[in-house]
């Protein structure tokens, strides 16, 4: 593997987030707790190499410009600046719904969980977006 297939590896990893936060999300529901936690620690070992494989990217190959013009570019730019903004936050988020989860403090995971998982999903559908629209397009 090479540093130029390390986009789509990053896109294949947003998108495994993804799709195990709505399956954990699932399995919650269900009352399957132990399923979900480990829905959920692979979706948290899924960012993380999303997390590293993007900065090893980035650290060799700098900014990539997007080609597009007129309204895509705006959408793009707009697409771009939430979902940088969100996983800024999502990180210390993640953190935190994570700890509180596995010492068994239920009612705080919960509370928090709401507002994480929203936010987390976000970002990793985005991370997929932004990679079609950058590197698809």
């Amino acid at each position: 593997m090479s540093v130029a297939d390390l986009p789509l590896l990053n896109a294949v990893l947003n998108a495994t987030s993804a799709g195990l936060l709505g399956w954990g999300y699932v399995l919650i529901r269900q009352g399957r707790m132990w399923a979900h936690r480990r829905a959920m620690l692979a979706a948290v070992a899924s960012s993380t190499l999303f997390l590293t494989s993007y900065l090893v990217y980035h650290a060799h190959v700098g900014s990539v410009r997007f080609p597009g013009q007129g309204a895509l570019r705006v959408a793009y730019f707009a697409i771009l600046l939430t979902h940088t903004l969100l996983a800024a936050t999502i990180v210390p988020l993640v953190a935190l719904t994570l700890t509180r989860g596995l010492r068994g403090s239920f009612d705080r995971h919960r509370r928090i969980a709401r507002l994480t998982l929203p936010l987390w999903a976000y970002v990793s559908v985005t991370g997929v977006v932004i990679y079609w629209m950058l590197y698809r397009m």
